[in-house]
């Protein structure tokens, strides 16, 4: 075995107009009052990653063009199809009308372990929550589902960027099976 160089790597890796003509997963994203630049860049990395739909960026949540974004974004902010919307009550009435089923990141008592996503979520849009007081409890309202991540420690959340990576690469995968 050898670590790949990044020629290599890059090689394999898609250009923004060939990601342009690639089908990305049924999954979108909704930021709700996301308040760190650093972790709305973050996202913008894995959403890049994860080939999500669409980023939703709604009410606080700062959006680009800002070079704290950047900085953790590393250019992702050009190759994730994005808006930001004020209202995410209104974004999210229209899209369950559209047929999208809307996922919640969070700690209800209806809520299942991500990796116990039904396949026929899909097309879905996952909500990921303000890093101290998580989803409103009027978007968790709108849910269809709410999912959380298993704690097996003290603490009972993660950082909402590295939350949304967890789900964020379980959810293409299984995505990608359909």
């Amino acid at each position: 075995m050898r670590k790949l160089s990044h020629q290599e790597i890059a090689k394999q890796r898609y250009t923004i107009e060939q990601l342009n003509y690639e089908k990305r997963f049924p999954i979108y994203v909704l930021l709700d009052n996301i308040r760190s630049l650093y972790n709305v860049g973050s996202i913008f990395r894995t959403a890049d990653g994860a080939r999500i739909a669409k980023l939703f960026l709604c009410g606080f949540t700062p959006h680009p063009p800002r070079k704290e974004i950047e900085k953790t974004a590393l250019g992702a902010t050009n190759s994730v199809p994005w808006e930001y919307h004020k209202d995410p009550v209104e974004l999210l009435t229209r899209l369950k009308i559209e047929g999208v089923n809307i996922c919640a990141l969070e700690h209800t008592d209806k809520s299942i372990p991500y990796f116990e996503l039904p396949d026929d979520a899909f097309p879905l849009c996952l909500i990921i929550g303000n890093e101290i007081t998580g989803i409103s409890k009027e978007l968790v309202a709108l849910a269809d589902i709410a999912v959380d991540i298993p704690m097996f420690g003290m603490k009972q959340s993660l950082n909402a960027a590295v939350a949304f990576g967890i789900a964020a690469f379980e959810f293409a995968r299984k995505a990608n099976r359909l």
